[in-house]
């Protein structure tokens, strides 16, 4: 499995048979790399999963759908809501469902957040509850994208259904967990063996570094992948 980290909760996971984004800010975010663009971080793309509905997270995800003819994965609202825009290909899904797509099954989790999306009017569009998004492909450990969320308990019944080895994690605080919060709910509820820490260093209002969850993680920092924003590493 090959991965990359374009900032806030943005990533490229690709696997065999299919190049699959998850939350694609790419245009709007602050820390996407000046020397990429949308359209080459969009080559290849065949999915788009999508966590909530909030803009830092939906992000480009029309403009690339429409361009790659890609499928577009989340809950039923937004998955309305796509294709209102002129999505085509849309799997609608809510929380504790599981749907087999080909190259691999996406399972949607609880998230404790909120979900919508700028309307250009004074009230925001509401699109379903916030996810966290289970990936699992034969040959590949399980990846386990938690979204934006605060710890909760229930993360025990996420390990025991589908014991995901590699743990997408926000420590950004403010709008997630913090560092700490986040460290234990990594080290209580899963087996990871690889932790990938996100949506934190964006904006100034959230944690700059991955640094208070690394400290709190302690001797479980070794299982700690802090990628480089655009770098493509193998998990």
């Amino acid at each position: 499995m090959q991965i990359t980290w374009y900032g806030h909760a943005a990533f490229r996971i690709e696997i065999k048979d299919a190049v699959i984004l998850i939350d694609p800010f790419l245009s709007g975010n602050p820390v996407f790399p000046k020397d990429l663009s949308v359209d080459q971080v969009a080559e290849g793309v065949t999915h788009i999963l999508l966590t909530h509905g909030h803009d830092d997270h939906v992000g480009d995800t029309i403009a690339i759908a429409k361009k790659t003819g890609s499928q577009v994965t989340g809950n039923a609202e937004i998955c309305n809501w796509a294709s209102q825009q002129g999505i085509k290909d849309v799997n609608p899904m809510n929380s504790g469902g599981r749907v087999d797509v080909g190259p691999f099954t996406v399972a949607l989790t609880m998230a404790h957040h909120s979900s919508s999306c700028s309307s250009g009017e004074l009230d925001p569009i509401y699109l379903g509850n916030p996810n966290g998004l289970v990936i699992s492909a034969p040959g590949e450990r399980t990846l386990y994208h938690m979204g934006d969320t605060c710890a909760f308990t229930d993360m025990g019944l996420i390990n025991e259904f589908h014991e995901p080895k590699i743990g997408i994690v926000p420590i950004g605080d403010r709008f997630t967990m913090g560092g700490k919060e986040a460290a234990v709910a990594c080290s209580r509820f899963f087996d990871f063996e690889t932790i990938i820490p996100c949506h934190y260093g964006t904006f100034p209002i959230i944690d700059p570094t991955a640094d208070t969850f690394l400290t709190a993680m302690g001797a479980g920092a070794s299982k700690v992948k802090v990628p480089a924003i655009g770098e493509a590493f193998t998990a």
